[in-house]
C-alpha cells in the first residue's frame, strides 16, 4: 500500500506542471493591501479557470488544474512575505518543477500603478519576498510578473503597502489584473520572451 503510494506521487510529481505563485500576507486584514496585489491576481486567475485554492502543502495553499491547456499550480505562501520562500521551495522540490517553469507575481513600488512587467531573471529590487525566494531557491533565473502601486506621496513606504487600495486606484488596478493574466495566458502558450514583447 504504502508503496502504491510513493509511485504515485513520484507519476505525479513527474507530469509537466508551471507553478504560479503569487505574493502576499495571509489574512483577511491584509486580503485588499497593495502588498496583495499577486494574491489577488491569483484569485482572478483561479475565478477565470474555475480552479478551487482546496489544498495546503508547507506553508502554502494550492490550486490544481488548466490553464491554456497547460497543467498549473497556483500558489499562495501561508508564512508571511519575508518568509515566501518556505512555501515555494517545498513544492518546487515535491513537483519536480524546473526553474524555467516558475512565475512570482507581486507588487512592486518602483513601478506606476497599473503597470505590469515581465522578466526573466534577475535581483529582487529590494521585495522582501522574492528576496526570501530568491535565497531559498538559490538562484535568480526566475521569471517574475511586477505589478506597479507606485510610491507613497507621503508617509513611509512600509505603511503604505500595509494599506487597502482607494476606490480609485481599485479601478486602475482592476484594468492591471486583466492586462496581467492575459500576460500569464501567452507566457503559458508561447513563453516567457513572447509574453515580454507583447506586454512589456
Amino acid at each position: 500500500m504504502i508503496r502504491r503510494i510513493l509511485l504515485g506521487r513520484r507519476e505525479k510529481a513527474a507530469e509537466p506542471v508551471k507553478l504560479i505563485v503569487g505574493l502576499g500576507n495571509p489574512g483577511k486584514e491584509h486580503a485588499r493591501n497593495r502588498h496583495n496585489a499577486g494574491f489577488q491576481l491569483l484569485h482572478r486567475v483561479a475565478a477565470r479557470y474555475e480552479l478551487s485554492f482546496d489544498r495546503i502543502e508547507s506553508q502554502a495553499l494550492l490550486a490544481h488544474g488548466e490553464l491554456e491547456g497547460e497543467r498549473v499550480i497556483l500558489l499562495k505562501p501561508l508564512t508571511y512575505m519575508n518568509r515566501s520562500g518556505e512555501a515555494v521551495k517545498p513544492a518546487v522540490r515535491r513537483y519536480g518543477i524546473p526553474m524555467s517553469d516558475i512565475l512570482i507575481a507581486y507588487d512592486d513600488l518602483d513601478l506606476p500603478l497599473g503597470t505590469i512587467r515581465l522578466r526573466e531573471h534577475g535581483a529582487s529590487g529590494g521585495h522582501k519576498g522574492m528576496d526570501a525566494i530568491i535565497a531559498s531557491l538559490r538562484t535568480q533565473d526566475i521569471a517574475r510578473l511586477r505589478i506597479g502601486i507606485g510610491r507613497p506621496k507621503v508617509g513611509p513606504p512600509e505603511e503604505y503597502i500595509l494599506q487597502d487600495f482607494s476606490l480609485q486606484e481599485s479601478i486602475i488596478m482592476e484594468e492591471a489584473y486583466e492586462k496581467a493574466l492575459a500576460a500569464l495566458e501567452c507566457l503559458v502558450r508561447e513563453g516567457i520572451t513572447a509574453a515580454m514583447n507583447k506586454y512589456n
